[in-house]
This record gives C-alpha cells, structure tokens and sequence, in this order.
C-alpha cells in the first residue's frame, strides 16, 4: 500500500477542507486568538533580518508574523489554497507551492541559505512516513553555517518522538534543544508536544 501525505487525502476526500482551514484561522484571528506563539519564540533566536524559511507554510501565519517583525522570509506549502491566502493575507515574503520532499529552492533560484527553517502546525505528522527522512535532509541542506533547523508537532498525532529522533539522526541532524511547547518549557517523556531545534551532526 502506498503512503498517502495525510494532507493531501484529505483534500481529495474533501475538497472544501482547505477553505475551511483558511476560514478557520482567519475566525480564530478575528476572535483575537494567540496565533504567534511559535513565530514569537522563533523571533526571540535570532536578530533583526534573519532569513528564515517557513517550511509548510499554510496560510503564512508564522512568516507574516516574522516578515512583519524584519525578517527575511520565504515560505513553501503543498497546497495552492494555502499559499493563496498567504500571499493575499501576508504580501511581503515569497510564498511558493512546493513539496517539501522535492525541496529544492536553488533550482527555483532562491540561491541564498536561510539562518532558521522552521517547521511548525504539524506539518510532518501530516507528510507521508516515507518521506519524513528527506524532508529533514532537504531541510537542513537549505541551511547557512551555525543554522537550525526547529521542528514543532504534537506527539498524539501518530509520530512518535522517539520515531522523529531516529529520523532526525538518519538525516544528518541531532537536537541541540528539546521542548514542549513554543513557549520553552522542558520537553517530557510523557509530552503531548515536542518542538525540537535541530543542528547538522
């Protein structure tokens, strides 16, 4: 049996499901919901005009956050609903449609490496298991020297952290820092969250 990308099932099972998750976060925005939580901690590592990619960007939520901040952003999405709305909601970075499992920003001559990839909303709970490896290596290859990569995701959703350490290791990562959640507490054996900030072994 193929591996499906969970992401994509669910839009071919539903097709109004990416909609409705732009209308979801634009009605949790308006409500005056905390959405920057993970664009704040990531804000907090590095200094003004910091190039970061946004690596399953959605919607733009965390790289508006950031290039409104003075960051130098650029943002990748599977789907073109999602990068719609980023670049109609958050217009200043570059927002491309792109697999993260294909990841090549040079080919697409964007030739400069970024200081920070960060990975946040699930996005690789929602990848296809098979392509969770090099979708790490592609991230850190994308890179400047002394980079990190930070991944955050929730460990109930069917990746394991002691599954995502294995993986981070077969490509070429180690964690320079463990938490559980974006707000730096310690991460936990028994943590619903990791958010994991990775250096290249």
């Amino acid at each position: 049996m193929t591996e499906e990308n969970l992401w994509l099932r669910m839009v071919a099972e539903n097709p109004g499901h990416s909609q409705w998750y732009i209308k979801r976060f634009r009605d949790m925005a308006a409500a005056g919901a905390d959405l920057a939580g993970e664009a704040r901690m990531i804000d907090a590592m590095v200094p003004r005009g910091t190039r970061i990619l946004d690596a399953g960007c959605g919607t733009g939520r965390v790289g508006g956050i950031l290039a409104a901040a003075g960051h130098d952003v650029v943002g990748v999405d599977l789907d073109p609903d999602l990068i719609a709305a980023a670049e109609a909601e958050h217009p200043g970075p570059r927002w491309l449609v792109g697999d993260l499992g294909e990841l090549d920003l040079p080919a697409a001559g964007i030739t400069d490496g970024f200081e920070v990839v960060v990975c946040a909303g699930n996005v690789m709970t929602f990848v296809a298991p098979s392509t969770r490896v090099e979708i790490l290596r592609r991230l850190a290859r994308h890179l400047r020297p002394g980079g990190r990569v930070v991944v955050g995701f929730g460990t109930g959703r069917g990746y394991a952290y002691e599954d995502f350490l294995a993986d981070v290791a077969t490509a070429g990562l180690r964690p320079d820092l463990l938490l559980g959640t974006w707000d730096l507490r310690p991460f936990t054996p028994d943590a619903d969250f990791l958010v994991a900030l990775l250096v290249p072994a």
